[in-house]
């Protein structure tokens, strides 16, 4: 956890309100920061139902594997979090720490093995003993209480600056229920699921297989859209948690993903996950600025995602933008390198509203005056039309400062 908060986080954050089925405690593990808390569990009510995604790391921590064996049972009843150890790359020892922390959390909250869902973040490659904390479950399931949310997003901070909370409350038939959601993330950020933690719950009677289409859909224009540094966590975990109590109040249960009752629940949870996705981008280690790429005239939306995310992960891109350099030649570079079709002679580009480059050549009309002075903003807009075809997207990112390379040159020692 950074001494200095980023300059783009919230100037104020929402006040997060109880969800009926969720209760919430942390504590101070000492796992690996000191005077601070490291260890969150999630308690839920009886028949609360879970759906997931996870990194797509071909070298996945043991968390993932443990959290991808409980998910297709649908139902869970308590999630435990623990900062400062990744427990990746830890081999039997890894899988021998979630087995403890699974029977010592389902003995906690009386439940099943498949009932427990859990994730770890931080340092990759150092055993995690489960003793450590494993005794404290029993003791945070006693004490737990609903309106922690904000606490919870602190404890699972690594490298973060500040904690990261959003929450929206919608009708569901007639009835009110609240989503909340918690995430965490600043430094190996990279699309392919989920780019870091964050776990989101519900009051809503929804369904697993109805969850797991949300998720899976939701995603990919938010999560699997941001990018700090091309990095893919091994430890990527989104689960998303549905108590259900607000059928006690009539909200109908949801059982088919194409109700049309969901679509106010939908576009609330889209914006959730796309709100914490960029509290996660604008938390990028070091970041100074956020940066929205959007691609169009791509020869279809996939190639323009790819075009998209050549810009954004540049080093080269992003260090222009730290240094407020207009230098659209990195735009035609990272283009040109994504492998997408693409003419070099159809090629536009835009920096926020100066339209610097037209139809492959330098715009006549371009003044590097406003230029440089929209580049002093801390939200900038780039944007590359290939003339090729209908393919649009959006990714984002933030630039890459020397503070970067000052925290991960040091994040183990």
């Amino acid at each position: 956890m950074s001494e200095t908060i980023s300059p783009l986080a919230p100037k104020k954050y929402p006040k997060m309100p109880a969800i009926e089925g969720v209760r919430i405690a942390t504590a101070e593990a000492g796992i690996k920061y000191k005077n601070r808390t490291d260890l969150l569990a999630m308690v839920f009510d009886e028949g609360t139902t879970v759906a997931g995604v996870f990194t797509r790391s071909k070298c996945p921590s043991a968390p993932v594997d443990f959290c991808r064996e409980s998910l297709p049972g649908g139902k869970a009843r308590i999630l435990v979090v623990n900062s400062g150890n990744a427990n990746a790359f830890t081999g039997r020892r890894g899988r021998e720490t979630t087995s403890m922390t699974g029977k010592a959390a389902a003995a906690a909250a009386a439940c099943t093995v498949g009932e427990v869902f859990q994730a770890s973040t931080g340092v990759i490659g150092e055993p995690l003993d489960a003793s450590r904390f494993s005794h404290l479950l029993a003791g945070m399931v006693k004490d737990a209480r609903a309106e922690q949310w904000t606490e919870a997003a602190r404890a699972i901070m690594t490298t973060d600056t500040y904690p990261k909370v959003a929450t929206a409350t919608v009708k569901l038939g007639d009835v009110d229920v609240t989503i909340n959601g918690i995430a965490k993330g600043a430094g190996m950020i990279a699309p392919d699921m989920a780019t870091m933690l964050s776990f989101v719950a519900t009051d809503a009677p929804i369904e697993a297989p109805v969850l797991q289409a949300l998720l899976s859909r939701g995603v990919a224009p938010t999560f699997n859209a941001v990018t700090v540094d091309s990095d893919t966590s091994t430890s990527d975990t989104l689960l998303l948690f549905a108590t259900g109590a607000a059928a006690r109040r009539g909200a109908p249960r949801i059982s088919d993903a194409k109700d049309a009752r969901l679509a106010q629940f939908k576009r609330a949870l889209n914006k959730i996950l796309k709100n914490l996705a960029l509290q996660v981008v604008r938390d990028g280690e070091g970041a100074r600025k956020q940066v929205e790429v959007t691609v169009t005239g791509a020869k279809s939306a996939r190639s323009a995602k790819r075009i998209a995310l050549s810009i954004a992960n540049s080093p080269l891109v992003k260090t222009a933008v730290a240094g407020e350099d207009a230098n659209w030649g990195r735009v035609v570079m990272a283009v040109g390198k994504s492998g997408e079709p693409a003419d070099r002679d159809r090629l536009s580009i835009w920096f926020g509203d100066n339209r610097l480059a037209v139809d492959g050549e330098r715009d006549p009309t371009y003044s590097e005056e406003q230029t440089s002075a929209y580049m002093k903003k801390d939200e900038i807009r780039i944007r590359a039309d290939i003339g090729i075809g209908r393919g649009k997207a959006t990714v984002w990112t933030c630039d890459l400062t020397k503070e970067y390379v000052a925290i991960n040159g040091d994040y183990r020692s």
